[in-house]
């Protein structure tokens, strides 16, 4: 069969190898499972968060076996996308990430003409989600939107003091590349297979030592943030999934590998009301800050309910090619 002429612009993932695509869009790179279900249910558009990249390819087999096609964007400055000369993760203005995830849903929606089209973002690129998702309300972009740990207030971190990033607003401005924190990253560590994890990810692209977080970058952050208190009106439904508890990122942690020790979660259930009138919260027992990462059985119950979401809110189109052992209800 003859490939239309929008497949000439992909190419095998340099990364994950086949059946994974890539593409470039705009200043971001797109990554899709290929080939698509014969009859799509939708489509979902993965954002990775801070100190990271789209490796997860269970997660993209699990959002196919459900009936979506799936797709992945690397924004600028991150995992595919990084450039020599870039600052890792580097921005001034959370709408220049949020301007990646709008060519890539562009361009999913382009390929899918009619399907309802989803996202979903992880940790900071939650909170980009969020804010793109609301300003584009009246639009119909999203038909729905699902946000794991989603970094909405800097109270939740657990690698900066909150007193001390409110004086970022006014020192920013003057010195935008200033590094507040660079401190190692347990919960990257003890993942990758080099430590024991399972997970076999780029260590120049999720750094176990972590990336510097910079005046600019978190200036941008608690702006976006402080627009998230003030409340959202995203116009699609949103699912919040969260771990059920918070724990020091440290190697003397004996749950390290059952929390998140990234965000704390009591933070993420308080503003994740604010985000809509239609918002569902997940509590996901056995979590850690990327609940697609967790240990078998808690990532098994985030992807269930996480696809069964999709398919309870998502607008029905056609049949898709999801297996049976696939559904369940998000609890």
């Amino acid at each position: 069969m003859a490939r239309a002429p929008s497949d000439d612009l992909w190419h095998p993932d340099t990364l994950l190898g086949a059946p994974f695509e890539q593409r470039r869009a705009g200043r971001a790179t797109l990554v899709r499972l290929a080939p698509a279900p014969a009859r799509p249910r939708g489509a979902v558009v993965h954002l990775h968060g801070y100190n990271d990249y789209f490796f997860q390819a269970h997660l993209a087999r699990a959002v196919a076996d459900a009936g979506y096609a799936f797709y992945a964007v690397d924004a600028r400055r991150a995992g595919r996308s990084l450039r020599p000369d870039d600052v890792p993760h580097f921005q001034q203005d959370l709408r220049e990430q949020a301007g990646d995830l709008a060519t890539a849903v562009a361009t999913v929606r382009a390929l899918h003409p009619g399907l309802p089209v989803a996202a979903h973002a992880h940790s900071t690129g939650g909170l980009v989600a969020a804010l793109w998702a609301h300003s584009h309300r009246e639009r119909g972009t999203l038909a729905a939107l699902v946000l794991d740990s989603p970094f909405l207030d800097i109270g939740a971190s657990r690698w900066l003091a909150p007193a001390a990033a409110r004086l970022v607003d006014v020192a920013a401005p003057w010195s935008p590349m200033r590094r507040l924190s660079s401190a190692p990253s347990y919960y990257a560590t003890y993942q990758h297979v080099s430590h024991g994890g399972r997970w076999d990810f780029d260590t120049r692209l999720k750094r176990p030592e972590g990336v510097p977080a910079r005046a600019g970058w978190l200036r941008a952050v608690l702006r976006g943030q402080a627009r998230v208190a003030r409340g959202l009106a995203v116009g699609c439904p949103v699912l919040v999934a969260r771990s059920a508890s918070s724990g020091p990122d440290s190697p003397d942690n004996p749950d390290l590998d059952r929390q998140d020790t990234v965000l704390d979660v009591r933070h993420i259930a308080r503003l994740a009301p604010r985000l809509g009138a239609d918002v569902t919260p997940l509590v996901v027992e056995g979590g850690v800050h990327d609940l697609a990462l967790s240990d078998d059985v808690p990532r098994a119950a985030y992807l269930e309910a996480m696809t069964a979401f999709l398919g309870e809110r998502l607008p029905g189109h056609g049949s898709g090619n999801a297996r049976s052992g696939n559904r369940g209800g998000a609890r």
